[in-house]
């Protein structure tokens, strides 16, 4: 069945205080979605964010990020008053996401609603806290530890509590039992309206797209709480880090810093965490883009302490035999594969083997020839055709900057001429047209939004995830064009 969907991260809903949420905002974006005719939402990981705002470098890899929970609904459950709510400066511009102020006052009114809850008496809360405790009570103390060290690396902390001693482990869960019980129910809540939103949208036939990164940050509750996952020497620190060598994106290359996995620790365990981060995930989206595929096939390691990642080396990744263990344990599962990038034949035998859709992005197709496996005629029904990525620019702002030869075969592809503000539409017609199974488009695209729309710049720090949708933007104008061009490329569900 053909079908089409839009990207929009949670982040970049309208909303009052500052970022979107799963406010009111969600809710009526998938009625907008439901009502244009489109089958899925697309959104970013959903964990909690740290320095540098990426949701790619979370502090768990289980938790939800707390400027998503609905303020509005800590209100009607008498937690909060809107007064309250209003008193704190979250910023004032509609269009970005200000995230030092978010920042300095989401957790302060958040603990006021926590501190009048009475959460742990809450049944459903306990049964939360039991069916997650997995990764639950670490995380939370990981939280309340790292705030009590003013925001330290647990690598940075005092000897005894960073390499997890029994006694000190204790000791701080006793001395911050209350920063302890407010990420608990700061993950409770998050939960508890994520589940409603993802509901609603279901019943309104819309399936979430949802995203794992490959990797989890080096500052998070996972290399705190599991080291020996990882590739760390005696003192817990990196033998290399992930990334990526010089490309399209960026000529040194892309130095994430991650660490890497000992896959040889996770083959001798059956892939045991993987697994129970895959089940997890399916359990709150309905479909997963994995992150990076090629690093299953093969991963890049950078040396740590290199300041570019020019100088890494490809090695070995666990290959066709982790998914297999996947799929033994828990089925066949909707997995996507982001497979962009440089492929080697062997990731492209992967991708082919485990039978996964690959994603083809329409910013990729017109800087070679007619061979481009991007350009819709070298499409196949199992893929995935984008016009753009959250890591790509728009499509208008990408081609005011492309060349003119660029443009001329732009031209000569589609027939007639393409304008400057329109050149999304072209590409939107594109996609749609594709024999791609799946056609997904950031709504920047269907907005016809320049440069200052971007998402995400790889490589770079400062500006990246702040941008965000006004809500007069949704309207019925865009839903009747984008309800009678999914109609016309037979793409409505």
């Amino acid at each position: 069945m053909r079908a089409s969907g839009v990207l929009l991260p949670i982040a970049s809903l309208p909303s009052k205080y500052g970022i979107g949420a799963f406010s009111r905002s969600a809710y009526e974006f998938v009625d907008f979605l439901a009502e244009a005719g489109q089958k899925y939402w697309q959104i970013l990981p959903l964990g909690p964010t740290g320095y540098g705002d990426s949701p790619y470098q979370s502090f768990s890899s289980y938790a939800g990020n707390p400027y998503f929970i609905n303020l509005d609904e800590l209100v009607s459950q008498g937690w909060l008053t809107t007064a309250e709510c209003e008193s704190y400066d979250f910023g004032d511009n509609q269009r970005y996401v200000d995230y030092e102020k978010v920042y300095q006052s989401r957790f302060k009114v958040l603990k006021t609603a926590f501190l009048c809850s009475n959460i742990i008496e809450n049944g459903a809360y306990q049964q939360f806290a039991a069916e997650n405790q997995d990764w639950l009570y670490d995380y939370a103390l990981y939280m309340a530890v790292k705030n009590h060290f003013e925001g330290a690396s647990w690598t940075e902390w005092e000897e005894d509590i960073r390499n997890r001693e029994s006694q000190a482990v204790e000791q701080y869960r006793q001395e911050l039992v209350e920063d302890v019980g407010f990420y608990c129910f700061l993950q409770y809540e998050f939960y508890r309206q994520w589940g409603n939103l993802k509901r609603y949208a279901n019943e309104r036939g819309v399936d979430i797209v949802g995203d794992i990164p490959i990797y989890v940050a080096f500052d998070s509750a996972d290399t705190w709480a599991n080291p020996e996952l990882f590739q760390f020497d005696e003192q817990h620190q990196p033998l290399a880090v992930a990334g990526c060598p010089p490309d399209y994106f960026s000529a040194t290359g892309q130095l994430w810093g991650n660490p890497l996995y000992d896959w040889s620790y996770h083959k001798q365990t059956d892939y045991a965490w993987w697994i129970r981060r895959m089940e997890h995930s399916f359990q709150i989206y309905d479909v997963v883009r994995v992150d990076h595929f090629r690093g299953f096939d093969e991963y890049y390691a950078i040396p740590y302490g290199n300041e570019t990642a020019e100088k890494g080396i490809w090695k070995a990744g666990p290959g066709l035999e982790f998914f297999e263990k996947v799929k033994a344990r828990l089925g066949n599962l909707r997995i996507v594969a982001e497979d962009l990038g440089y492929l080697t034949e062997s990731v492209l035998a992967l991708v082919k083997e485990t039978g996964y859709p690959g994603m083809k992005v329409l910013g990729f197709a017109f800087d070679s020839d007619t061979s481009n496996a991007y350009l819709p005629h070298n499409h196949h029904t199992n893929c995935i055709v984008y016009t753009g990525t959250h890591d790509n620019q728009t499509i208008n702002g990408w081609y005011e900057d492309v060349s003119e030869g660029c443009k001329q075969f732009i031209a000569a592809y589609v027939g007639l001429p393409v304008e400057q503000a329109t050149a999304n539409e072209c590409f939107i017609r594109l996609a749609l047209a594709s024999v791609a199974k799946t056609a997904i488009i950031p709504i920047q695209d269907w907005l016809g939004l320049g440069i200052e729309a971007r998402i995400n710049e790889p490589s770079t720090l400062g500006e990246n995830w702040h941008w965000r949708l006004y809500k007069e933007e949704l309207n019925a104008d865009l839903i009747g064009r984008m309800r009678d061009m999914t109609g016309l490329y037979g793409r409505l569900r």
